[in-house]
C-alpha cells in the first residue's frame, strides 16, 4: 500500500512539474520496486521530448541505481542529449523507502536546445575569454537495446581503438567497464557483448573476474 501511495504522489508531482515548466519539460518516474528494468517507466509527462512512453525501458541512471543502490546520489543540473540531437538540462533524484531501499527515480529533462542556440548567437558579443572545455552530454536512450549499444560504444571509446586492434588487456578493460556500469543486468547482454568482442561466453566471464 505504501508503494502504491508513493507512486500516486509521484504521478501527481510529475504532472504538476510538467504543467509548471511547459511542454519542453519531460518528467519521468522509473520504478525499481519489481526490478523489471526493461519496463521501468511507470509515469511520464511530455514524453515527446525524448520520444519515450509509459512502459519503456531504462536510461543510464536506472542501471547506475541498480549497480550502486546504497551509494548512488542525486545528480542535478547536468546535460544530456536525445537521439535526434536535442540538448536537455537534466536532474535525477533517487527516492528511497523508510528502510532506505531505492524504490523510484524521478527525472526531469528540460529541452534547452533553443536557448542554447540563442546563447550561441550572443556569445561572440559577450565573451571575454576562452570558454572552458565542455563535457559531452550523456545520451538518453529509448530502449534497453539502445542502452546496451551505447554502453558498448562507450567501452570502445574508453580503450581508444577498434576491436580488431584490441589486445586481451584492452578487452578486459572494456568488459570490466561494461560490468561496472550495469551492462550485464540487461537480458541476454552477454551474447551480444561476446559477439561484439569476438570472444566466447566462458572468456567473457573470465574477463569480468580478472584482476584489473
Amino acid at each position: 500500500m505504501m508503494q502504491e501511495l508513493s507512486l500516486d504522489a509521484l504521478r501527481q508531482i510529475a504532472h504538476g512539474l510538467a504543467l509548471q515548466f511547459g511542454t519542453n519539460c519531460e518528467v519521468v518516474v522509473h520504478s525499481l520496486a519489481d526490478c523489471d528494468i526493461e519496463h521501468s517507466i511507470v509515469a511520464i509527462e511530455n514524453g515527446h521530448v525524448t520520444g519515450r512512453k509509459l512502459g519503456d525501458g531504462p536510461s543510464h541512471v536506472v542501471l547506475d541505481a541498480l549497480q550502486h543502490g546504497d551509494t548512488v546520489e542525486d545528480h542535478l543540473g547536468y546535460l544530456t542529449r536525445t537521439k535526434d540531437g536535442k540538448i536537455l538540462k537534466s536532474s535525477t533524484m533517487y527516492l528511497r523507502d523508510e528502510a532506505g531501499h531505492l524504490r523510484y527515480i524521478l527525472a526531469i529533462n528540460l529541452d534547452i536546445t533553443g536557448l542554447l542556440m540563442f546563447e550561441s548567437s550572443l556569445k561572440p558579443l559577450l565573451s571575454t575569454a576562452e570558454a572552458a572545455e565542455e563535457k559531452e552530454p550523456e545520451r538518453i536512450v529509448q530502449s534497453v537495446g539502445e542502452l546496451l549499444d551505447e554502453l558498448i560504444e562507450q567501452s570502445t571509446r574508453l580503450v581508444g581503438k577498434p576491436v580488431a586492434l584490441m589486445t586481451k588487456e584492452d578487452k578486459i578493460r572494456a568488459i570490466q567497464f561494461l560490468n561496472k556500469n550495469g551492462a550485464f543486468l540487461i537480458t541476454k547482454s552477454g551474447d551480444k557483448i561476446s559477439k561484439y568482442y569476438g570472444i566466447s561466453k566462458y572468456t567473457l566471464y573470465s574477463y569480468i573476474d580478472a584482476e584489473s
